[in-house]
């Protein structure tokens, strides 16, 4: 009976781990909302890291978050790091792109609670009497995350977030 447990235990683990490995390399999380203002009003929020308490919902996971701008003021070469509890971690982020009024990139790399390399695309784009603003952000998929991606939904986890900063830069801007 003991050894019949064991082997059904074994065939489990291996068709889950099987399952994992089947999973993308990638990832790509992407959200979008019209936003009712013009981009030249929604581009220096996120253009300039000094911005981003006004909308990101990043800013809110730890009070005490210890914060670090360096570089340029804004665009290309602003870099922004932070160190803070256990739900903001500790990362760096650099804007590597920047062309005015309609995108942002952004190499973000995370040390906790996860080592982490990303990369983060804000697009802006003319849409009716507004701008449509679409944030992404794409990466390596390494096996643990494909393993944990089995029983966790990141696409939605991050998502919201995602969903939240762009309602954030949508009352921020929005007259």
């Amino acid at each position: 009976m003991l050894a019949t447990i064991l082997v059904i235990l074994v065939v489990i683990v291996a068709a889950v781990l099987v399952l994992a490995a089947t999973r993308p390399n990638d990832f790509v999380v992407s959200r979008s909302a019209g936003i009712k203002a013009p981009s030249e009003a929604i581009f220096p929020l996120i253009n300039d890291f000094k911005q981003w308490r006004a909308w990101s919902p990043f800013e809110k996971l730890d009070p005490n978050m210890q914060r670090t701008l360096s570089g340029a003021d804004s665009g290309n070469g602003a870099v922004y790091a932070w160190e803070g509890n256990s739900k903001a971690g500790k990362g760096r982020m650099e804007i590597t792109n920047s062309v005015p009024s309609s995108l942002v990139s952004l190499k973000l790399d995370f040390e906790k609670p996860f080592r982490a390399n990303n990369t983060v695309d804000f697009t802006l784009s003319p849409s009716g009497d507004g701008t449509n603003v679409t944030w992404s952000m794409r990466g390596a998929r390494p096996f643990i995350a494909k393993l944990m991606g089995l029983f966790m939904n990141f696409d939605a986890l991050i998502g919201k977030d995602f969903e939240a900063g762009l309602d954030n830069l949508k009352r921020a801007t929005e007259r």
